[in-house]
C-alpha cells in the first residue's frame, strides 16, 4: 500500500498526537488549576457516576422511556430552578436552540433571528439555522460584547427573536451590567420581538448580575441551558419556558430526533451538577479572580512583554489570557510544564488576532480552589521558562 493510502491526512494524525500526549500529561499531572471531567478516563467517571448517582435518584426506580420517568424529574427540577411553567431535556443544546427559534419564526412569523457574530450558532454549529430550520441571522453589532439597547432598538430591519449568549464565550466569556441586560430586553420588546437566552453556561452568571437564576431568567421567552458546561454532565440540555411552547418544542425534539429510547446516564449526571456543583459556582467566580489577578503579576514578574487577561476581573469562573507568543510554542510550553513539574496551568492555545498572538481559556472549578495566589505566580514562572528563549525575540 502506498505511503499516501496509508496517511490520508498527515495534519489530522498530527493533531490526534498532540490531543493524546497533551490528555496523558494532564492526566499524570499531581495539581491542575483546570480540572475538567474529560481528564479522567472511561472506568473513574463511570465509578465516579455510580457512587454518586443514588445521593439524587432512587436506585429502585425504573429506567426512563422516551423522555419519562427520571428524564421528566430532571425536567420538573430545572423549570423550577429557573422559575418557568416548564423546561424539556434534550440531547444537545445543538438540537436545543435549533427548535426553540424555530418555534418562536412560526410563533412570530418572522424567521430573522438577531445575535452576535461570534454567539455559538454563528462560529459552531456550521450554518445549522439556516440549513435546516430555514432561519436567517442578522448582527445588531460586530463588538466584542452583548448588542446595547440602543443597537437592538435602532437596527436597520425586523427580526423575530433576539438571542443572547449568556456569557458571550468566544469574546472572553462576557456579561453586560444587570441594567444593560434588562435594558436591551426591553428595546426588543419594543420591536415586537421575542428574547431567547443562550444560557449554556447561566449557572455561572449570578454573581455578576446579583440576581437568582430565575430573576435572570424572566427576563428572556425562553432559556436554554448546558448539563456538561458548568455541572460537569455527561451530556445533555434543556430548554424551558411557557408551557405551550415547551410542549410544541417537544413535538419538534422529537421530529429533528431527539426523543431517545432512554437517557438516564445522562439525566443522572445532571443531577448531580446539579446537587453538588450548582452551589459552588459562586465559590468558583470568586476565586477566578484571585487567579486572574496572580496570572496577571505572575507574568509581569518574569518579564513577559505584554500580557492581557480578559476580563480584567473575570464576570465567570471562566476568562482568556493572552500573550504574544505563537501557540505553537505556549502548547508546547503547557505539556512540558505537565509532564516535567505535574502541574497543569494551561491547555490549549489558539492563533487569534494579530500574527504571533495567542489566546487560551482558564476555567477555575474545584481543583482550582486549592491554588494559593503564590501557587499560581510559581507555576507561571516555571511555564515562562519553558518558552523557548528564541521565541519572545521572535514572536513578541
Amino acid at each position: 500500500m502506498a505511503e499516501s493510502e496509508e496517511r490520508e491526512n498527515p495534519a489530522a494524525d498530527d493533531e490526534t498526537k498532540a490531543r493524546e500526549r497533551r490528555a496523558a500529561a494532564v492526566r499524570g499531572a499531581e495539581r491542575i488549576l483546570g480540572a475538567r471531567g474529560l481528564d479522567a478516563t472511561i472506568g473513574e467517571r463511570l465509578t465516579a457516576l455510580t457512587e454518586a448517582a443514588w445521593s439524587v435518584a432512587d436506585p429502585d426506580q425504573s429506567g426512563d422511556l422516551y423522555g419519562d420517568g427520571i428524564v421528566a424529574d430532571l425536567e420538573e427540577r430545572v423549570a423550577g430552578l429557573l422559575g418557568t411553567e416548564a423546561a424539556a431535556y434534550f440531547p444537545t443544546g445543538t438540537m436545543a436552540q435549533q427548535v426553540a427559534l424555530r418555534c418562536w419564526a412560526g410563533r412570530t412569523g418572522n424567521p430573522t433571528v438577531a445575535l452576535h457574530p461570534m454567539a455559538h450558532p454563528e462560529r459552531h454549529e456550521r450554518g445549522a439555522f439556516g440549513a435546516l430550520s430555514g432561519l436567517r441571522t442578522v448582527h445588531p453589532t460586530t463588538e466584542p460584547r452583548l448588542p446595547d439597547a440602543d443597537e437592538v432598538r435602532d437596527f436597520a430591519e425586523p427580526f423575530g427573536a433576539l438571542m443572547l449568549e449568556l456569557p458571550l464565550r468566544d469574546a472572553g466569556y462576557v456579561l453586560p451590567t444587570w441594567d444593560e441586560l434588562v435594558a436591551v430586553t426591553e428595546a426588543a420588546r419594543e420591536r415586537d420581538a421575542v428574547v431567547h437566552f443562550d444560557g449554556a453556561r447561566l449557572w455561572e452568571c449570578t454573581t455578576h448580575f446579583g440576581r437568582s437564576l430565575a430573576e435572570i431568567a424572566d427576563l428572556a421567552d425562553s432559556v436554554y441551558v448546558s448539563f456538561y458546561k458548568t455541572l460537569g454532565g455527561l451530556s445533555g440540555a434543556a430548554l424551558a419556558g411557557p408551557r405551550s411552547f415547551i410542549e410544541e418544542a417537544k413535538t419538534w425534539r422529537h421530529r429533528y430526533g431527539g426523543q431517545l429510547f432512554q437517557q438516564f446516564p445522562a439525566v443522572l449526571s445532571a443531577l448531580v451538577g446539579l446537587e453538588r456543583e450548582l452551589p459552588r459556582v459562586p465559590e468558583y467566580v470568586a476565586h477566578a479572580r484571585v487567579v486572574a489577578e496572580a496570572l496577571r503579576a505572575g507574568f509581569t514578574e518574569a518579564g513577559v512583554p505584554w500580557v492581557r487577561v480578559h476580563p480584567e476581573v473575570p464576570h465567570t469562573h471562566e476568562f482568556q489570557v493572552w500573550l504574544p507568543y505563537a501557540s505553537e510554542r505556549l502548547d508546547e510550553a503547557s505539556v512540558l510544564q505537565a509532564e516535567q513539574t505535574r502541574t497543569a496551568l494551561f491547555r490549549r492555545w489558539w492563533k487569534q488576532g494579530p500574527p504571533r498572538l495567542s489566546v487560551t481559556e482558564v476555567t477555575v472549578a474545584a481543583r482550582g480552589l486549592e491554588w494559593t495566589a503564590d501557587d499560581v505566580r510559581a507555576a507561571v514562572a516555571d511555564f515562562v521558562a519553558l518558552i523557548p528563549p528564541e521565541a519572545a525575540a521572535e514572536d513578541a
